[in-house]
């Protein structure tokens, strides 16, 4: 990291203020020769940008000494007017002394590198300006505050305590040490594969969060279920016709509901077709219905549910959206909750949003904050307890292969935060990332 970098960090376009980043350890020579000396650190100063002796623009420089600034650098920012030209001139200017276009993510991989963060709350950073919701921000706030990192941290002192232990059998056979000293590790060791596999079990609400809850409309053709999209996302989303089979694809609206993202799914109608393009959508609606976190049933009532494709799909916890209620009425499923609505009335659409926004709620809050937001993390914590599992089962038969076991799991823990080994992952981690940050 010799090289100084730059990056646009406001959105590109006409604005009233356009921001320019700066990180390097040539920031302070580069402010000098455009013009922007002198600057005191911390305090903003107004400076004449200049490029080849014109004025760039009058701007409003800040400037922060390293290590004390985002990314542990000699850094500053450029508050230009958010002209086009402003900027294409601003950039070009620092271009001609030497600095290079930042990549996507690198401020925040130089910060990571510099000891700023560790990975999990560079990742926040980049949840956090994704955010689109309250609990989204509100996770992504948790996590870089740390305590991603500490649940983590916490699995892993454990996990080192149990291997102090078996460690200090094998090292000392010799000196005064309880026998069997490594067998006391046990009860540790259950206790964190009882916590790893309850993060594991609340691995889905984070990811939920963060990427957006999937509901899926399942049902037969002619249910209802465009209908009943276009009321939940409050727009003609999709085409609503009295043929059956109309649509043939999914359809998906990002949505919010009781301060939750939702991806919400219209899917073809389910049943036998030997048309080759419905056939594709039937076998889409099917994957999505497999994948979904909760389905809508809907149903109406010209249709009888032991005839109904769906239903194979609907599970116990989901719901039945008894739908055209001013057509008739519809007997339920039994063993499975249901509402009656009609999006031609408007009947029950109030009450089946307030059902979706108590359901998201008990999925997705909850008092601790989730062990997992990314899979990158779940993909680590199944590694780790699979070692402890494995160190568990060697402990009473050879201490040293639990070692082995137990400083693998540690390895996999680490990796989470970037406390080793982590080369191999920083693309993975910061290739999401915007240019600027």
């Amino acid at each position: 990291m010799t090289d100084t970098i730059f990056a646009l960090a406001t959105p590109a376009g006409r604005g009233a203020v356009a921001i320019i980043r700066i990180s390097g350890p040539d920031t302070a020579q580069v402010l000098e020769r455009i013009g922007a000396g002198g600057v005191k650190p911390r305090l903003a100063s107004v400076r004449n940008i200049k490029h080849d002796g014109r004025l760039v623009d009058q701007a409003l420089i800040l400037r922060f000494v390293g290590p004390n600034s985002y990314t542990g650098e000699d850094s500053a920012e450029l508050h230009l007017h958010g002209g086009r030209a402003v900027i294409e001139a601003a950039s070009l200017a620092l271009i001609t002394h030497g600095l290079r276009p930042a990549e996507a993510g690198e401020f925040t991989r130089r910060a990571f590198q510099n000891g700023r963060m560790d990975l999990a709350q560079a990742e926040a950073v980049a949840d956090l300006i994704d955010a689109e919701t309250e609990a989204q921000k509100a996770q992504a706030l948790g996590q870089l505050d740390g305590e991603l990192s500490q649940t983590y941290a916490g699995f892993r002192r454990d996990l080192l305590k149990a291997l102090s232990l078996v460690e200090a059998e094998i090292d000392f056979p010799d000196e005064e040490v309880p026998d069997n000293l490594a067998r006391t590790a046990g009860p540790v060791l259950d206790q964190l594969m009882a916590d790893l596999n309850a993060a594991l079990a609340d691995s889905d609400r984070g990811r939920r969060v963060r990427e957006g809850y999937r509901i899926v409309l399942i049902g037969e053709t002619n249910a209802g279920k465009s209908s009943l999209f276009n009321a939940l996302t409050a727009r003609e989303a999709a085409i609503v016709t009295p043929i059956a089979g109309t649509t043939r694809d999914v359809l998906d609206a990002d949505i919010m509901i009781g301060g939750y993202a939702v991806t919400l799914s219209d899917t073809a109608g389910l049943r036998d077709s030997d048309d080759v393009v419905e056939a594709e959508g039937i076998r889409r609606a099917r994957a999505r219905a497999e994948g979904a976190d909760l389905r809508l049933w809907v149903r109406s009532p010209s249709q009888t549910a032991i005839d109904d494709p769906a239903a194979q799909f609907a599970k116990a916890d989901d719901l039945q959206v008894l739908n055209k209620a001013d057509l008739g009425a519809l007997a339920p499923v039994e063993g499975m909750q249901h509402l009656t609505v009609s999006t031609q009335t408007g009947q029950g659409l109030a009450e089946l949003h307030d059902w979706i926004a108590a359901r998201l709620a008990r999925d997705l809050s909850g008092a601790d904050f989730p062990a997992v937001t990314r899979e990158r993390h779940r993909r680590r914590l199944v590694e780790a307890l699979s070692a402890v599992e494995a160190g568990r089962r060697a402990l009473d038969i050879a201490p040293e292969m639990a070692g082995d076991d137990l400083r693998r799991a540690a390895d996999s823990l680490s990796r989470v935060t970037g406390a080793i080994g982590v080369e191999d992952i920083l693309g993975e981690v910061f290739s999401s990332f915007c240019i600027g940050k």
